[in-house]
C-alpha cells in the first residue's frame, strides 16, 4: 500500500501545482455538457480552482485514472515482466496491465490485461501496493499473481515476455517509477534479503 514515509509519496508536481497536467489541455477545451468553452478558475462553492464552463456553468472534475496491474509469478518463484511494443515506455520493462474498464472489476482488469499482454493466465492473490503518480494523472494498483493457465508468449502490446528469477530483474530497464516502486515492493516481501532500494532509477516524468 502507499505509505506515509515512502519517498514516492513527497516527490514534487513536476511544474503545476493544481488542476490537470500540462498534458491534458487539448481534452479540456470544450464542455462536454453543451459544447462551450472551458475556464479554469475559482468557482463558487469550491475549495479550489476548476475548470469550469463560461456559458452553462458546468463543472468538469478531473481526476486519475485507475491502472490495475498484475506481477505474476512462476510456480519456481520467478517473476513475469513484459518489454512493452507501445508506448510510453516503448522497449522497457514493466508488469502486465493498463486501464480499468467501467464494466469490469479490477481483478477482472487485471486478469483480462495480463492475458492480452502475456497470453497467461493468472490468478491475483494479493495487493503489493497502491501507487500515485499525478504527472501521468494515474493511479496503479499492483497485484501479486499466480499463474493458473495459458502459455507465455509475446503479443501486439509485448515485443517480449520473460520470466526472471528476483536477482535478476533488469533494473536498469524499467519503463516507469510506478513499476520500480512495485517491484521493489514486491522484492522487499518475498526476498528480504535483496537490497532493491537503490536498484533502478526514478525519472522525472513517470
Amino acid at each position: 500500500m502507499e505509505r506515509l514515509d515512502d519517498p514516492a509519496a513527497r516527490l514534487p508536481l513536476h511544474g503545476f501545482d493544481r488542476g490537470a497536467p500540462a498534458w491534458m489541455g487539448p481534452m479540456l477545451r470544450n464542455c462536454s455538457r453543451c459544447g462551450g468553452s472551458l475556464t479554469f478558475g475559482p468557482v463558487a462553492n469550491e475549495e479550489r480552482d476548476r475548470h469550469h464552463c463560461d456559458d452553462c456553468g458546468h463543472i468538469t472534475y478531473v481526476n486519475p485514472r485507475l491502472v490495475t496491474t498484475a506481477l505474476p509469478i512462476t510456480d519456481d518463484g520467478r517473476l513475469v515482466l513484459i518489454r512493452r511494443a507501445i508506448p510510453p515506455g516503448l522497449g522497457a520493462w514493466a508488469q502486465p496491465g493498463g486501464f480499468l474498464e467501467a464494466d469490469e472489476t479490477v481483478i477482472e482488469g487485471a486478469v483480462r490485461e495480463t492475458l492480452e499482454e502475456t497470453g497467461l493466465v493468472v490468478e491475483p492473490t494479493s495487493i503489493v501496493g497502491l501507487y500515485s503518480q499525478p504527472r501521468a494523472s494515474v493511479v496503479v494498483v499492483a497485484y501479486r499473481a499466480d499463474i493458473v493457465g495459458g502459455e507465455m508468449q509475446a503479443t501486439l502490446e509485448s515485443l517480449e515476455v520473460r520470466a526472471f528469477g528476483l536477482e535478476d530483474i533488469p533494473w536498469e530497464g524499467i519503463a516507469f517509477n510506478t513499476t520500480l516502486w512495485a517491484l521493489r515492493d514486491l522484492v522487499r516481501s518475498m526476498r528480504p534479503d535483496l537490497d532493491v532500494d537503490r536498484l533502478g532509477r526514478e525519472q522525472p516524468d513517470f
